[in-house]
């Protein structure tokens, strides 16, 4: 089978696991809790792409309030199912010191980029950060793993995610709704 048809069957597979009109609520809601917290703050919002990106502009679109957008260019996956290490195409640039910084990401699975980026962040001296993520994939067992402070979607579905800014091996990001890639 060639690649796009086997790409156009997962599409094609996939099993909704939120529509586009509850995704746009659950973010319409966490920019009222991000607004309640940053209105006065001046803050730099930075999205993590490419799936970030998608979360953040959305997120954006809801703020009447000053602030600032800049990204950074982080991958665990690539074209894999699984994450493997952080890889950084761009780093935070060295002008966040002293700011205050809302990171944004599509998901919070194993939190290994976040953590990342988190430490990053310290190094250069931000004056604070906080975190939001579009869905937060909690599967159990890590307990210690890194929190967001701002969550539009929990879920515990141990699934392969995509849409809303998360791709299945590249495709498939701008879709309005979050799917799952069916495995059986």
């Amino acid at each position: 089978m060639a690649l796009d048809e086997a790409i156009a069957r997962v599409r094609r597979e996939a099993r909704q696991v939120v529509s586009a009109q509850e995704v746009e609520r659950r973010i319409a809601a966490m920019a009222r809790r991000i607004e309640a917290q940053f209105a006065t703050a001046n803050p730099v919002i930075l999205a993590i792409m490419n799936g970030g990106a998608f979360t953040a502009v959305r997120l954006c679109g809801h703020f009447d309030f000053p602030y600032e957008f800049a990204y950074v260019h982080a991958s665990r996956y690539g074209d894999r199912l699984t994450g493997g290490p952080v890889e950084w195409l761009v780093e935070p640039d060295a002008a966040l010191a002293g700011r205050t910084v809302l990171i944004v990401d599509d998901i919070l699975d194993h939190g290994a980029t976040l953590e990342d980026l988190g430490a990053r962040l310290e190094r250069l001296g931000v004056a604070s950060m906080s975190i939001a993520v579009l869905v937060d994939k909690n599967v159990g067992g890590e307990s210690s793993r890194l929190q967001a402070d701002f969550v539009g979607i929990v879920t515990t579905e141990d699934a392969f995610l995509f849409g809303c800014g998360m791709d299945y091996k590249g495709y498939w990001r701008g879709l309005p709704a979050l799917y799952a890639v069916r495995t059986s």
